[in-house]
């Protein structure tokens, strides 16, 4: 996996522009911020983030993936200006969570979701590297 960030560009914060990968691959539906037993806890943006990210890492468990083996993630929230005033929590979260890796992401503000109480719904993709090929510097599995 390479990160693809062209030398003239401004770095970005948060997210990569590009990624170069080869392996298998795991798409990840979009995971909204409620439980395994599909009950949400809190109509907050931030928590809510935080159990979406959560449910995005149970799903790529399932292929035996960690969050750096993750490409792409696509961002849907309801609410940009409360995105923007909880910024910082939500940025706790997702490194809870994250680590340092930033994928390619992109963040949409959408009218709803199709859940009411929903927030925020996050899609990913993972990209398992194919045995013997190397890990990212300073990551383990």
């Amino acid at each position: 996996m390479r990160t693809l960030l062209p030398k003239a560009w401004k770095r970005p914060k948060g997210y990569a522009n590009g990624i170069e990968a080869q392996g298998r691959l795991v798409f990840v539906a979009g995971q909204i911020g409620w439980n395994a037993e599909e009950v949400f806890e809190t109509d907050d943006l931030a928590a809510q983030t935080l159990q979406a990210l959560r449910n995005v890492m149970a799903v790529i468990a399932e292929a035996d993936a960690k969050p750096h083996h993750i490409v792409r993630m696509t961002w849907y929230i309801v609410d940009k200006h409360d995105y923007r005033a909880k910024a910082k929590e939500i940025g706790e979260a997702y490194r809870e969570v994250m680590g340092a890796h930033y994928p390619v992401m992109s963040l949409v503000e959408v009218k709803a979701l199709l859940e009411d109480r929903a927030k925020v719904e996050i899609e990913a993709t993972a990209v398992i590297p194919a045995a013997g090929r190397a890990r990212p510097p300073g990551v383990r599995d």
